[in-house]
């Protein structure tokens, strides 16, 4: 929050006063505990994140909580802020991050790990654990990058792993028993190192402590708000968000979302209907869509494309889902969706050829990928997008070229359904560069160098010749690092507050990356970014992440390492495939991986 004075002063001031429809004030003097939820990017980034959204309600359930929001500000503002000797507050009470009880993180990406540092600075908070005093805020992070918390264990008080909306009422309750009693911050930290799922570095041995994340099972019961908040100004995600499902059934192997998210689990039908209908009536949205990690999975997900326009119809309250399935189910589903409101398409077949698509497990075929433009063209789609990953375990050439063959294909197919309407077509074809991610099969692949895969990139822009076909490819550079931070072990601390002090904040954002800065930030401490991501991993050497239980065994990894190198996919099971194997759950023992349960109960054994 910026003084009303102040806001003048900077671009975006909706950034900065909160009052937002829907937004919680609470009566601070009733509040045993003040928790800042921060996500540590800029706001109409963080306001677009649904995880914030969910533990920013379940917290604020409490009667005892007041959970208010804090972003970091650009830099026009903290030019400002820091000018003025004005430290960052919270959104909803403009309260000092100092002088609130917990400060949590959302960790989403290994690219906020600087931001992390700044907020804390900011918000006049000491930056190493160990060095914060009895009157500081407790400081907890989650979310994905939780799964590998060493990188920021110098820095971080506790993590918290797992689902957060299993846990954050278990931590509120901790904090303010602690203060009730008037113990001391060491104290409060063993008391968080009792949660389960809680990680507290300076309580825990990596070596020998063993950190089981949290499971929410009743998913219908687990708290959703259903009147979120409605900002100012258009952020990334302007619309409703329902989550319809967590976890996923596909099990490619270069995904650590559809390995740390498992078991699957499903919203019923009537919940989602009802939390998606109050939901629009409370936040004035014309939009909703349907998250989860494979929206086309979710067992009802035509029937509840249906029940929203039925419920819905007389708003002119539109659909929209992630990318989908490259089948004609999927295009099929679309077109039920996009009965409203029309946009593009997105697939995403991730490789270019099948031998590779086999290696990481994604069971698409390009008769698959055929069959669905055929479908979108002739429903009326002029544009489709697709998502694809170079730099894959065991890439050859021909796999990197096998994507350019493909997207030429699709526009083939584009331009004989549209005629003279084919000046229209447009295939957007996304290019990122793979990250070796902890808790994955491919979490001992070395990347490829900065100059492989910028000849790859060129390789593939002088194999697509089509007009229609508009390429664009991630910064290798970036990857690198977030390859990097996302394997590194607790000696990486050091490094990161160096990156940190030289200026680096904000690395997600192209005007503010600044590879030489992380480069001779490495070298300060005797290292080389680019040779440790491109580095041979030991299979057999212990790994920084291993007290760090997800639920699926390292030798479950390791044999799909296996199968990955031999070009095979996971073997299905009878019924479908087990949770710890890969997708559905299903009665009783899976039969290709005896003593492997189907739901979710000891994966890790």
């Amino acid at each position: 929050m910026i003084p009303e004075s102040l806001l003048a002063s900077v671009a975006a001031p909706a950034r900065y006063v909160g009052g937002e429809w829907n937004a919680v004030v609470k009566d601070g003097a009733d509040a045993l505990v003040r928790f800042a939820l921060c996500y540590p990017d800029a706001y109409e980034i963080g306001m677009s994140h649904l995880g914030s959204r969910i533990l920013y309600h379940a917290a604020n359930l409490r009667d005892d909580t007041w959970c208010e929001r804090v972003f970091y500000p650009w830099p026009d503002a903290v030019e400002v802020l820091r000018g003025k000797g004005i430290a960052l507050c919270t959104l909803e009470s403009g309260t000092p991050l100092s002088a609130m009880d917990i400060v949590g993180f959302t960790l989403q990406h290994e690219l906020t790990y600087t931001t992390i540092l700044a907020t804390l600075e900011l918000g006049g908070i000491g930056l190493l654990a160990e060095e914060r005093g009895e009157n500081e805020p407790i400081v907890i992070a989650g979310g994905p990058c939780a799964y590998n918390p060493e990188p920021l264990a110098d820095f971080i008080d506790a993590f918290a792993i797992g689902d957060g909306e299993d846990v954050i009422g278990e931590i509120c309750a901790a904090v303010a028993a602690c203060k009730q009693r008037g113990d001391d911050r060491k104290t409060t930290l063993e008391a968080l190192s009792q949660l389960d799922g809680l990680y507290v570095p300076s309580i825990h041995d990596p070596q020998s402590a063993h950190i089981r994340k949290r499971v929410v099972l009743d998913f219908d019961a687990a708290p959703f708000p259903e009147a979120p908040i409605v900002p100012y100004l258009e952020i990334v995600h302007d619309r409703l968000q329902a989550e319809i499902a967590r976890g996923c059934t596909r099990g490619c192997r270069f995904c650590q979302a559809g390995m740390i998210y498992r078991p699957v689990r499903e919203r019923r039908l009537e919940t989602l209907l009802r939390q998606i209908e109050c939901g629009i009536a409370n936040t004035g949205w014309d939009e909703a869509s349907l998250i989860s990690l494979s929206c086309i999975d979710y067992s009802r997900i035509e029937e509840l494309v249906d029940g929203i326009h039925d419920r819905l119809a007389d708003q002119r309250v539109s659909v929209s889902l992630p990318s989908l399935r490259t089948d004609a189910f999927s295009v099929n589903l679309a077109r039920k969706v996009q009965r409203v409101k029309k946009s593009g398409l997105t697939f995403a077949p991730e490789a270019g050829t099948q031998s590779m698509r086999d290696r990481i497990n994604k069971q698409v075929s390009d008769e698959d990928l055929r069959t669905a433009a055929e479908a979108a063209f002739a429903s009326g789609w002029q544009t489709l997008k697709l998502y694809f990953m170079i730099g894959l375990p065991g890439e050859t050439d021909e796999d990197v070229l096998g994507i350019a063959q493909m997207a030429e294909a699709v526009a083939q197919i584009g331009r004989s359904h549209l005629g003279n309407r084919a000046g229209r077509l447009k295939v957007n074809v996304s290019v990122a560069c793979f990250v070796p991610k902890a808790h994955t099969p491919f979490q001992w692949a070395r990347q490829d160098t900065a100059e492989e895969l910028i000849r790859k990139q060129a390789l593939l822009r002088g194999a697509i010749h089509a007009r229609a076909i508009h390429l664009s490819c991630h910064d290798t550079r970036r990857s690198l690092l977030e390859g990097v931070l996302a394997r590194g072990g607790r000696d990486l601390g050091p490094v990161i507050l160096s990156a940190y002090r030289a200026g680096c904040v904000l690395d997600a954002w192209d005007e503010q990356f600044d590879f030489a800065r992380w480069e001779a930030a490495f070298a300060g401490h005797g290292r080389s970014l680019q040779a440790e991501a491109s580095r041979d991993w030991d299979e057999g050497a212990p790994l920084p992440w291993r007290h760090i239980d997800c639920g699926v065994s390292e030798a479950f990894l390791r044999r799909e390492a296996r199968l990955a190198r031999e070009s095979r996919v996971t073997p299905d099971c009878r019924e479908g495939k087990c949770v710890a194997c890969g997708v559905r759950a299903i009665a009783g023992e899976c039969p290709e991986r005896p003593g492997c349960p189907p739901d979710g109960s000891d994966q890790s054994r």
